[in-house]
C-alpha cells in the first residue's frame, strides 16, 4: 500500500497551464530587493558583502521561473546557498546572511505546487541538504532548528494542498461538463428519435396502402422512409459517443411551451414566466435547453437567494435565436453558493454546445441575473 502510494507520487505529472512570469512576479522581486538593500544598510552583523550578494541573487533570481521551472529554480537557489554556507564554514567567515533569503520559502511552496512528483522529491532533497549545512554555518538552539525545518516543510505542504485542491476542482468541473453533455445528448436523442420514428412508421404505412396510387407517390414514400431511417441511425451513432449506456425512453422532452409549469406551486419565491416573440419551430434541443436553463436558475434562486420574493423568467424569440433572462430580487448567499458550485458550469456547457452563450452574476441594484442566448437551430458543436 505504502509502496503503491509512493510510486503514484513519484509518477505525478506537472499541473497543466502553469502561468508564466508576470508583473506581480517582478513586483515581488522589486520588493525583496528593497528589503535586502535596507537590511544591508542598517545591519552590522552581516557576512562579507560578496557572500551576501551571491546569496541574495541565488534567492531572488529563480523566483521569476518558480512556476515554469520549479526544480531548476530550487536547484539554483538552494544549491548556491549551500555553496555559500560551505564557504563560510571552510573560511570561518563571521556574520549572518540577510533575512530576506527567507523568501526561499516561496520556492519550497512553488516546487510542490507546480513541480512533478520526481521534481518535488529531488528538490526536497536539495532543500534538506541546505538546511543541514546552514545550521552548521549558523549554529542555533534545538527549537530554532526544528522551527526552521517546520517552516520549509509547511511551505511545501501548503503548495501540495493547493495543488490537489485545484486538481479536485478541475476534476469536478470536468465531471459537471460531462454530465451536462450526457443529459443534452439524451434529450436530443429522445426528442428527435421520437419524431423521426413516427416519420418512418408513417412512410412504411404509406407504402403499404399506396399500391393503387400513382407511381410517384410510392417513390416519394420510399424516399421518406429511407431518409428517416438513415437519419435515425446516424443520430443514434452520434449520440452514443456522448451518453452513458442505459435504456432509452423515446419520450419528448419539455420545451418552451412547458415553461409555465415552473410558475406553478406555492414555494417561495414567486416565479413569473413571460414569453414573447417568435418561439415556434425552435430546434427540440434548443427548446429543451431553454427549459433546463430556466429550471436550474429557479432552483439556484430558491436555494441561495436570501429573502427573495420573486423570480422573473423572460424568454424572447426572434429570427436569429432565443434569449432567456432569469432575475431574482434576493441577496447573495453568505456562503457564495451561487458562484461556487458547478451548476453554472453545466449551464454554460449546455449553452456552448448549442452554439450560444450564458452569463451569470449580480445585478446593479440587488439580486442575481442569468442570461443566455441560443441560436434557433441549435448548432451543436
Amino acid at each position: 500500500m505504502a509502496t503503491h502510494a509512493l510510486r503514484s507520487l513519484w509518477a505525478e505529472p506537472r499541473p497543466t497551464n502553469a502561468p508564466d512570469r508576470g508583473p506581480r512576479d517582478w513586483a515581488l522581486v522589486a520588493v525583496l530587493i528593497c528589503w535586502s538593500l535596507v537590511e544591508a544598510v542598517l545591519r552590522q552583523d552581516l557576512a562579507p558583502r560578496p557572500l551576501l550578494l551571491l546569496a541574495t541573487l541565488a534567492v531572488l533570481g529563480p523566483l521569476l521561473w518558480r512556476r515554469t521551472h520549479p526544480l531548476v529554480a530550487v536547484a539554483v537557489s538552494f544549491g548556491t546557498l549551500t555553496i555559500v554556507d560551505l564557504v563560510r564554514i571552510l573560511t570561518g567567515s563571521q556574520g549572518a546572511l540577510l533575512n530576506s533569503i527567507s523568501a526561499a520559502l516561496i520556492l519550497a511552496y512553488a516546487l510542490f505546487r507546480w513541480g512533478s512528483g520526481r521534481e518535488a522529491a529531488s528538490g526536497l532533497g536539495v532543500m534538506l541538504l541546505w538546511l543541514a549545512i546552514t545550521y552548521v554555518a549558523d549554529p542555533m538552539s534545538g527549537w530554532k532548528t526544528v522551527a526552521g525545518y517546520a517552516f520549509f516543510l509547511f511551505a511545501a505542504a501548503l503548495g501540495a494542498a493547493v495543488r490537489y485542491r485545484t486538481k479536485i476542482r478541475i476534476r469536478d468541473i470536468d465531471h459537471a461538463k460531462a454530465r451536462e453533455r450526457e443529459q443534452l445528448a439524451r434529450e436530443l436523442h429522445d426528442t428527435v428519435a421520437h419524431h423521426v420514428s413516427g416519420i418512418a412508421i408513417q412512410a412504411q404505412a404509406g407504402r403499404a396502402i399506396a399500391a393503387s396510387h400513382p407511381e410517384r407517390a410510392i417513390e416519394a414514400l420510399a424516399t421518406i422512409e429511407d431518409a428517416a431511417t438513415r437519419t435515425l441511425t446516424e443520430l443514434r451513432a452520434m449520440v452514443g459517443v456522448l451518453r452513458a449506456p442505459q435504456d432509452t425512453e423515446l419520450a419528448p422532452q419539455p420545451g418552451v411551451a412547458d415553461l409555465d409549469r415552473l410558475a406553478g406551486g406555492v414555494e417561495a419565491p414567486h416565479v413569473q414566466v413571460t414569453l414573447s416573440g417568435e418561439l415556434e419551430d425552435l430546434s427540440p434541443a434548443v427548446g429543451a435547453a431553454v427549459y433546463r436553463l430556466a429550471q436550474e436558475s429557479i432552483t439556484n434562486a430558491r436555494r441561495h437567494a436570501r429573502q427573495a420574493t420573486r423570480v422573473s423568467v423572460v424568454v424572447v424569440g426572434d429570427a436569429e435565436g432565443v434569449r432567456l433572462t432569469v432575475d431574482d430580487d434576493g441577496a447573495p448567499s453568505t456562503a457564495g453558493g451561487r458562484t461556487a458550485g458547478y451548476g453554472l458550469v453545466g449551464m454554460r456547457e449546455r449553452a456552448t454546445l448549442l452554439g450560444g452563450w450564458l452569463r451569470a452574476g449580480p445585478t446593479a441594484d440587488r439580486g442575481w441575473r442569468v442570461e443566455a442566448m441560443l441560436p434557433r437551430g441549435g448548432s451543436a458543436r
